[in-house]
């Protein structure tokens, strides 16, 4: 089971530099926990609440708590699953997701967030947009209200079986001209005001997807090479470099997989 960090934000960001993905991020996603709520949080029980969310995630046949990160009303976040694993989030936007569990019931009549989840929550999305080379956009970050719960795919408006996670009224509303009009502009506001330095994980040559059941990633083309993660079959990946029946998967070229074990996707995209 993964070891929960609890994080303020300017500790997180540094967290975050330190954290090499090997999977191909293409989405983050944004979430409510509906329960627990504000009227189960104290200031000093994060721990507790992530973990009766793991075990009730375990109760439902999860192999581990579903989503990588967890905001609270005190503006803290605290890691969940390995930023390697893909989360259980929203059907159809997982294999390619980040995602983010907001303490709180966000529907009308709910929990009014506070200033420092709300400042949390704007400056995770936009630190995970930067740290995977993505642009803010309806393409990039998304709700679990826009996805058909059986088909897994987004739908209209109205149409379909939907939850209201992130919430009626989350940050507005939970429907895509809600998050147009109030949620997006605050995060491209958040990640202009982090005046951070270019993403550089976007140049990559390939797209690639794992083929084998678990496959190691090392920290240099060899099998005498320390084994640095694993990454499951039907993970998508970028490779910057082959060599020698191996792929680079990351620009600093310090892991590495064995190239026979993956299958090409397409170039650069």
């Amino acid at each position: 089971m993964p070891s929960f960090q609890l994080f303020i934000l300017p500790e997180f960001e540094t967290w975050l530099k330190s954290q090499s993905v090997s999977r191909l991020i293409k989405l983050v996603q944004n979430h409510h926990t509906f329960i627990p709520n504000y009227s189960h949080f104290h200031d000093s029980n994060q721990l507790a609440l992530q973990e009766s969310m793991e075990k009730s995630h375990l109760d439902r046949g999860f192999s581990q708590i579903a989503q990588h990160f967890t905001t609270f009303p005190d503006g803290k976040i605290m890691t969940g699953r390995p930023l390697n694993a893909v989360p259980a989030g929203i059907k159809g936007a997982n294999a390619n997701g980040i995602c983010i569990e907001n303490l709180g019931n966000f529907d009308k009549g709910g929990d009014e967030m506070t200033a420092q989840q709300t400042n949390t929550i704007l400056k995770l999305n936009a630190i995970l947009i930067h740290k995977f080379g993505l642009i803010p956009t309806e393409n990039s970050i998304v709700y679990h209200h826009w996805y058909d719960l059986n088909a897994g795919k987004q739908v209209e408006e109205g149409t379909g079986v939907t939850k209201s996670c992130p919430g009626t009224n989350f940050f507005g509303g939970n429907k895509k001209e809600d998050f147009r009009n109030g949620f997006l502009p605050l995060v491209q506001s958040a990640y202009q005001e982090l005046n951070l330095p270019s993403a550089i994980e976007s140049a990559h040559k390939f797209s690639g997807m794992v083929k084998v059941k678990t496959l190691n990633v090392r920290l240099s083309a060899s099998l005498d090479a320390p084994i640095i993660s694993k990454l499951g079959k039907g993970t998508e990946i970028r490779i910057f470099e082959d060599l020698n029946g191996w792929y680079s998967i990351n620009q600093s070229r310090t892991r590495w997989v064995k190239k026979e074990f993956v299958d090409l996707i397409s170039p650069n995209i």
